[in-house]
């Protein structure tokens, strides 16, 4: 046989004829799903596989004190439909106050049922994180959810091939979000359409499974159908004793080891990133291609769509971006919500307080690392530099909840989209890693986090 990529294996193995997928996972949540569930019903038909369907309430929750209402009509509307529909068709659910409640792409890896060679799908454009652990997971729309449900399957074309290698490693304080950031606005935010990414290399290897689901989460901001990294001693280290993983483990790394790409695999396309060039990065603009290192200045505009993005932020080409003040600090969301990441804008705070003016958010991805970070001492090293420390859900990421910014505040924020309005009407959001975001709440401002190192 011929080398394949792993993305070439996956395929295979779950091809029924042509152009027809087998879908091992599909996580559900309340905002893609009500009308699923509802077509379901209509049709007189049953959820297929409930046995291999997980649902959550993410999007709408309240991530503040739980026992308040939720005051928005259509997030109530949508939590409860949830509710009902999980219970009507078996399905098990993690809903507000649950132990396992979360972001639906943070708690699937964390109770290892994200595995190697699986396909996974949801009503979300960024399920493409659970391709860190070397699966084939994309999101998919509201039809294509019902047509999950009721048959475990998924019309699916080929897409083309694209294999990522980061040369050379970061240097202190670059991460995940700055090697993902920096390939970005290398190759815009259009430079991966129509094309299922691997990443490799050295410092692609040095990660640690959150870090590698950081990059696979943000596949989606570049045009990418899906975004994988293969698996090796790192994501078994991470997935032994997880209550997903059913059989021998043993069994599991040996059936898990065949889903890499052979020597002498054919990629449609190759880039290289050279990593250890980057700096700390952070958009300027409206969508995550236009990036540029903290050390750089706001650039002068290429087209109108850039003078555009411009002038929303408020920005002047030339000015530093350094120094830019911030109204507001999110730190969580599927891209950044995980307990290192909790971890290491803690290191950066630890000791400081938050700037005067500047409002600063902290939301655990899931209410298990709540628990982590909590019990840990996280939540105090926060709360005592001025934060706010709040309940598992998606939260300011998107906007659909309590949590959004006001017009033309400027918000630091650890999440992976940053288009007008995403986080509150007339908002306007700067895309970066967790530790800069930190030292922005801290200095009120924009700021090279290797200053505060």
């Amino acid at each position: 046989m011929a080398a394949r990529t792993a993305y070439e294996k996956i395929w295979d193995d779950h091809a029924l004829g042509n152009d027809l997928l087998y879908v091992d996972l599909h996580l559900v949540h309340e905002v893609t799903s009500p009308q699923a569930f509802e077509g379901l019903r209509l049709a007189g038909r049953t959820v297929r596989r409930p046995d291999r369907t997980i649902a959550t309430a993410d999007h709408n929750v309240p991530t503040w004190d739980l026992s308040r209402p939720i005051e928005d009509e259509i997030a109530r509307q949508q939590l409860d439909a949830l509710a009902r529909n999980v219970e009507e068709f078996g399905i098990p659910y993690y809903g507000l106050g649950h132990r396992r409640q979360g972001i639906v792409h943070v708690i699937g890896p964390e109770l290892g049922i994200t595995q190697p060679g699986m396909t996974i799908v949801c009503g979300d454009s960024h399920t493409s994180t659970h391709g860190a652990f070397g699966a084939l997971a994309f999101g998919i729309g509201t039809s294509e959810v019902e047509h999950v449900l009721a048959t475990q399957t998924l019309p699916q074309k080929r897409a083309h091939t694209l294999r990522v290698t980061f040369t050379g490693l970061p240097g202190a304080g670059v991460g995940a979000k700055d090697l993902i950031l920096g390939l970005i606005a290398q190759e815009t935010s259009a430079g991966a359409t129509n094309h299922v990414v691997e990443y490799d290399g050295e410092a692609v290897r040095a990660l640690s499974m959150e870090g590698r689901m950081t990059i696979s989460n943000m596949s989606i901001e570049w045009g990418a159908r899906a975004g994988l990294i293969t698996p090796d001693e790192t994501t078994y280290r991470f997935l032994e004793g997880r209550p997903g993983v059913q059989e021998p483990f043993e069994q599991a790394v040996e059936r898990w080891s065949h889903y890499v790409s052979d020597a002498g695999a054919a990629f449609d396309r190759e880039i290289e990133v050279d990593a250890a060039a980057l700096a700390p990065q952070l958009t300027w603009g409206t969508n995550p291609g236009q990036t540029a290192p903290i050390t750089g200045v706001v650039p002068t505009p290429a087209d109108d769509d850039e003078q555009r993005a411009l002038d929303y932020m408020g920005l002047t080409a030339g000015e530093p971006l350094a120094g830019t003040p911030v109204d507001r600090v999110f730190i969580g969301s599927c891209t950044n919500g995980r307990l290192g990441d909790l971890r290491a804008a803690a290191e950066i705070v630890r000791g400081k307080r938050v700037a005067p003016g500047v409002q600063a958010l902290v939301v655990p991805g899931s209410m298990r690392v709540k628990a982590e970070a909590e019990a840990e001492g996280l939540d105090r090293v926060f709360a005592e530099a001025g934060f706010e420390w709040r309940n598992a859900g998606c939260s300011m990421c998107l906007g659909m909840n309590p949590d959004v910014a006001g017009p033309k505040e400027r918000v630091a924020s650890t999440s992976n989209r940053n288009f007008e309005g995403r986080q509150g009407r007339l908002a306007r959001t700067h895309l970066m890693s967790p530790e800069m975001a930190a030292a922005a709440a801290v200095t009120g401002c924009l700021v090279d986090v290797r200053e505060l190192v």
